[in-house]
């Protein structure tokens, strides 16, 4: 009986959000107003927003049972990555970066997995929910990842499992942890490290080869929300240890509609393509910028 009420159908984000702290359903408020200009400082200043207990103690539990209930649907694969996802470069020296490969062993439970019915699928297809992030991002209006394996996405990490530095598919991430881990798991980045213009291989060579000049740390509890450019962004998870899974929601927009992940990145991280990338594998697929992706 708790599982019916867990994933309870509401067209409200009251209960599921601390409102009074963040009162996201009232962006042109005085109170909605300050919380964007603030968020969007932060944003300025390091590439990333993080708003504690984001989601009241109550809720959390919920959204706890919920990702633990979705877990097993994850999809775990073992395999050697470089920060790109992609193949290496034989014409470029071995201490390139798109030649440096570390282990990527991970779990994600795809959106198609992730029902109408659930709470972290209503928070993520909330016209407020999505007015927010737009404003803090700047943009007037944001779409929906149109990708059904990444759209909204459950990132489950086990003891040994860690996440090497990447970069994200979409120009910026949105994230809710909702259970952490025993130890490790610590999430890290190096702000604005490449831009639309250029990849700065250089820089990014330097932080994996240990240089942490330019790197933040953080140490996500659950409940705290996420805001990221990690399309710009070198970032990574630690590897996680103890016997505590470590559940983060993943939700995805883009400043354009239609957005969709590379066949080949759906294959390594889902395990299987759907049919959308099945077409752009027959026609063929082009983005809006030059970088790797």
């Amino acid at each position: 009986m708790q599982a019916a009420t867990d994933v309870q159908t509401t067209n409200t984000l009251a209960g599921l959000i601390d409102l009074a702290r963040y009162p996201i359903d009232d962006l042109d408020g005085e109170a909605g107003r300050a919380l964007t200009e603030q968020c969007r400082r932060q944003l300025d200043e390091d590439g990333c927003v993080v708003l504690k207990n984001f989601v009241p103690e109550d809720a959390l539990a919920r959204l706890e049972r919920e990702t633990e209930r979705l877990s097993p649907e994850a999809h775990y694969n073992q395999t050697e990555t470089n920060p790109y996802n992609s193949a290496g470069d034989v014409e470029k020296p071995a201490h390139h970066p798109v030649n440096r490969f570390d282990d990527r062993t991970n779990g994600f439970v795809a959106g198609d997995r992730i029902g109408r019915d659930t709470l972290i699928r209503q928070v993520y297809e909330h016209p407020d929910f999505q007015r927010f992030i737009g404003a803090v991002v700047g943009m007037e209006e944001i779409h929906q990842y149109a990708d059904p394996l990444a759209d909204l996405v459950v990132n489950v990490l086990r003891e040994g499992c860690q996440h090497p530095w990447h970069y994200d598919t979409n120009e910026f991430i949105v994230t809710l942890m909702t259970r952490q881990s025993r130890g490790g798991g610590r999430f890290e980045y190096a702000p604005g490290i490449r831009s639309p213009e250029g990849e700065n291989f250089e820089e990014v060579e330097k932080v994996i080869d240990g240089d942490r000049s330019r790197l933040k740390s953080l140490d996500l509890s659950p409940g705290d929300l996420q805001i990221f450019f990690g399309r710009y962004s070198l970032h990574r998870v630690t590897p996680v240890k103890g016997d505590r899974e470590r559940h983060t929601v993943i939700f995805a927009y883009a400043k354009e509609p239609g957005v969709i992940g590379r066949p080949e990145r759906a294959q390594r991280i889902f395990g299987r393509l759907a049919p959308v990338h099945e077409r752009l594998l027959e026609e063929g697929m082009q983005r809006s910028d030059s970088l790797t992706d």
